[in-house]
């Protein structure tokens, strides 16, 4: 299929008071046209604006973006313009991200109207069509966004995502807004446009239970840096990093008869502002040495296609 995206040492700093701010620090990875990268962690770990970052909605401090062999790292104007037809977001609150005083004809319509020149009755044929794919109702075309739930407003999301035919896809928690029952069908929905279209996603998430049904890959990050890579399977099934222990020993056990062994994550987190060359998870680490207070641990593959960032990882994993 071969590789759509690829991310190479990107950085994202943002100037505060106090210092800069690492939201972003030295990610690099890629994904293959037609698969799902899914992007965990807690709030705040940078997720979202790695995102917004390789979008090109916030521009990148530093390192390099690759869309389909293009590096777009720094492309503006007519070429970003151009760009916007084949990278699309699905924001995480759909009632926040669609405007109120439209309807769902004029908010799917939006996006067709600015880049392709089509009759009325194109555009209205291209609009039920639309939202044909992504199970809204004719009947609801001139509904407003108050008027519908969560889970139909974030069909008109994933409908405007869609308007222009994109490869890729950032869906930036979109299912975090929602009742669990609708959460299961838009996952399905974005599985189906995915198969049908050989659409590329980076899917970001801090629910792990989500991440496993929809990622081909899953990364996990920690205040703004990768702790571990690999296949989704490989993750749950031989997480190697304390961190991501402590993330799948949270995920609730649905059996009584099973006992899970919990991994409780104490300690004061490291701050993101202008943060010392070391192991970032170190002061929660049960395992941390004085060396993972002093130097910041490299990726390293520990296992086929299996990348951890930490000192201690085969010590404590047996490897």
């Amino acid at each position: 299929m071969g590789v759509l995206v690829e991310v190479k040492h990107l950085k994202k700093y943002f100037k505060t008071p106090r210092g800069m701010l690492h939201a972003v620090d030295d990610v690099s990875f890629s994904i293959e046209r037609g698969k799902t990268l899914g992007v965990v962690g807690e709030s705040g770990c940078g997720k979202s604006t790695l995102g917004r970052v390789v979008l090109g909605l916030l521009s990148a401090t530093d390192g390099e973006i690759w869309f389909d062999k293009r590096n777009i790292t720094s492309c503006k104007g007519k070429m970003r313009h151009e760009l916007r037809r084949h990278m699309q977001i699905i924001f995480q609150d759909p009632f926040s991200s669609l405007d109120p005083r439209k309807t769902v004809r004029q908010l799917i319509a939006e996006p067709i109207k600015t880049y392709n020149r089509l009759s009325k009755k194109e555009l209205h044929e291209r609009v039920y069509e639309l939202m044909e794919e992504v199970g809204l109702a004719e009947r609801l075309v001139g509904a407003y966004p108050h008027e519908l739930d969560g889970g139909r407003r974030q069909r008109i999301g994933v409908a405007r995502a869609l308007a222009l035919n994109p490869q890729f896809i950032v869906c930036d928690e979109p299912v975090s807004a929602l009742d669990v029952s609708i959460q299961a069908q838009i996952l399905n929905l974005l599985k189906d446009l995915q198969d049908k279209s050989q659409l590329t996603y980076i899917f970001i998430t801090h629910d792990l239970s989500v991440v496993k049904h929809i990622s081909d890959e899953i990364m996990v990050m920690y205040l703004g840096c990768v702790v571990e890579h690999c296949a989704a399977d490989d993750l749950f099934d031989h997480p190697l990093h304390p961190y991501t222990k402590g993330l799948l020993s949270a995920i609730p056990e649905p059996s009584i008869h099973k006992e899970k062994k919990k991994v409780l994550l104490t300690g004061e987190l490291t701050s993101p502002i202008e943060p010392k060359a070391c192991c970032r998870f170190a002061n929660r680490c049960p395992y941390a040495e004085e060396r993972c207070r002093q130097e910041a641990p490299p990726e390293e593959v520990l296992l086929p296609g299996h990348t951890v960032a930490c000192f201690k990882a085969r010590e404590i994993n047996g490897l």
